[in-house]
């Protein structure tokens, strides 16, 4: 029996669980922290309510980019549904590309928690049904990119 792939992240972030959480259901917001470096984002659908759901294009910024879009050549466009939303504590959702390649096919999940002490609060991520398409190496790399652009969104107050 294979084992589960379990990919995480993890980041303390000098800014309150309100503001973090906050910044997973704002449109502006996610175009800015989302995105991991060499990419842009934009929001085009947004209904930040539990059992709602974003649609979202993440657009290589290279030319060429070394990995092709999951989408095309030069974009990830995906739609994530809102599963649990416990206002600064947890944001659960599903991640669903839009893609014909099969090695992207389903819904990963993702469990953002939000663990506030002090002034700081420690944002950790673990994905679960990871499409094997995505590599466990750049995934890792893309994840803690997202992480550290959310640390800048929220503690120069977005």
């Amino acid at each position: 029996m294979a084992i589960e792939r379990i990919d995480r992240a993890e980041r303390q972030i000098s800014a309150s669980a309100a503001e973090i959480y906050r910044a997973f259901l704002d449109p502006v917001l996610l175009e800015k922290w989302l995105p991991p470096a060499g990419m842009t984002g934009k929001v085009h659908e947004i209904n930040p309510i539990k059992g709602g759901d974003y649609v979202m294009s993440l657009y290589h910024e290279e030319a060429s980019p070394v990995i092709a879009g999951k989408t095309n050549e030069y974009e990830d466009r995906f739609r994530v549904i809102f599963d649990d939303l416990k206002p600064g504590k947890q944001v659960v959702q599903r991640v669903v590309f839009n893609t014909s390649d099969p090695s992207f096919a389903g819904a990963m999940k993702q469990t953002w928690t939000l663990s506030e002490a002090g002034h700081v609060t420690t944002v950790s991520v673990a994905c679960e049904n990871v499409p094997a398409g995505i590599r466990p190496k750049e995934h890792a790399v893309g994840l803690n990119s997202s992480l550290e652009n959310l640390a800048l969104a929220v503690e120069t107050g977005g």
